[in-house]
């Protein structure tokens, strides 16, 4: 007959001790006292439970508390990466541009770039007389250069406009100067774009004209008017080849319209850009278009409100 075990409640103290006291509890309390000892010991545990993780670890869902704070730190790594890179490209375009248009069109809004005192010199004597004198009249800026503390220059961009900080050693301001955007917006000697037609421009569209009809309307305008279409005409003088149509941008930036100039020459096409005020450019296009009493009105606002 098989013997059974004793599964009902002890009925005495005697009966307790027998079973506390059996082999069975005793060998079950030394292996769990010997595994905490052993755990304390030599952290078997932890490590097995590492090492099972790490052999699951590419099966198991990113997710919880410890994945969102390491993709959080991974992608603020990345982004403050490619914000030092941007600003390390927008220094070296800046160092390196021969005008200030350019730097202008490198920097990044609300960025800057730091230029020698030197460099800042070899920009402003590049453009024309009465451009640098919208800047900064000569005679002031060799004041600040000859008393000996003008070390460098820092260009901020700020909206559409060009910020110069002239500073010293101690990065003290000493003059603060606005780069006016149509200064910026007019051409200079690296006027040339790498479109060959009109067309390669999309702000061109729909507003290229024939050369000859375009100056046959600017000599038709006033004489004021005329100074304010082509702020810059000696430049468009210099390239060479036939000047055959004329592009008028859709676009108006601080009171400026950007102007396009195709020529042909032996060697193919080539675009010159140049810029005019607003409300001068518009009054030509009247003419161009034959509309010059249906835009009078705009015209005489734009003409009001500015800047001469």
């Amino acid at each position: 007959m098989m013997r059974t075990g004793n599964w009902t409640e002890p009925k005495s103290i005697l009966d307790w001790s027998r079973r506390v006291f059996a082999l069975r509890p005793i060998m079950f309390l030394l292996l769990v006292t010997a595994a905490i000892i052993l755990e304390m010991r030599f952290d078997w545990l932890e490590r097995a439970v590492a090492a099972y993780l790490v052999t699951t670890n590419d099966v198991r869902p990113e997710s919880g508390a410890v994945w969102e704070r390491g993709h959080r730190t991974q992608t603020a790594r990345r982004d403050l990466e490619q914000i030092i890179a941007n600003r390390q490209t927008s220094q070296r375009e800046a160092r390196s541009a021969d005008t200030f248009s350019e730097i202008a069109k490198s920097l990044p809004a609300n960025q800057g770039a730091m230029l020698s005192a030197e460099r800042f010199r070899q920009l402003y004597l590049k453009l024309p007389r009465d451009e640098s004198r919208e800047i900064m009249p000569a005679l002031e800026l060799l004041g600040i250069s000859g008393r000996g503390n003008w070390q460098r220059t820092y260009l901020e961009k700020n909206g559409d406009k060009l910020i110069a900080y002239l500073l010293d050693a101690q990065n003290r301001v000493l003059r603060e100067i606005d780069l006016p955007t149509g200064v910026l917006l007019r051409p200079d000697h690296q006027n040339e774009v790498e479109a060959e037609t009109l067309e390669d421009i999309p702000s061109f569209k729909n507003r290229i004209y024939p050369a000859q009809r375009f100056f046959e309307a600017l000599a038709a305008v006033p004489d004021d008017i005329r100074r304010n279409i082509i702020l810059n005409p000696e430049l468009l003088l210099k390239p060479s080849g036939q000047m055959v149509r004329v592009g008028i941008s859709d676009e108006a930036v601080s009171g400026y319209i950007q102007l396009g100039v195709e020529y042909l020459s032996g060697t193919g096409r080539q675009v010159i850009l140049t810029a005019g005020h607003e409300w001068a450019v518009w009054r030509l296009r009247s003419f161009i278009e034959g509309k010059d009493a249906a835009v009078a009105p705009v015209v005489k606002y734009l003409e009001e409100h500015s800047p001469r």
